[in-house]
């Protein structure tokens, strides 16, 4: 078992920057393909961005350039850095550990890009 937790979120203004993490139970990161999610009212849960084992990334095409996602060395915390934020971007960010067959969520954390 994995239990994630994410942390970082909260009001900022367009333009502004964020940064998320995500602390995992133990040292998965370097083993499981880390994810961020978000999901805005109403709307479906999708994929901002993808970290493998092997430090691959692959980013959602509205998020490229302005979105990092990145993990620490002892493989126990990913981040998500959001640089120009957009209302657009909005949403309830998850994060998710995947690896064959074992999938974690953590509980979520509230992004609100507003003026």
């Amino acid at each position: 078992q994995v239990q994630l937790v994410e942390s970082g979120g909260g009001l900022v203004q367009p333009g502004g920057s964020l940064r998320l993490s995500c602390a995992a139970s133990r040292s998965i990161s370097n083993i499981y393909t880390m994810g961020w999610y978000r999901q805005a009212p109403g709307k479906q849960r999708e994929l901002v961005a993808l970290l493998t084992s092997r430090g691959t990334t692959n980013y959602k095409d509205s998020v490229k350039g302005r979105f990092t996602i990145s993990r620490d060395n002892a493989g126990k915390t990913v981040y998500l850095q959001m640089n120009s934020l957009k209302p657009e971007d909005t949403a309830v960010y998850y994060c998710n550990a995947n690896y064959v067959i074992e999938t974690y969520w953590g509980q979520g954390t509230q992004v609100t890009v507003s003026s």
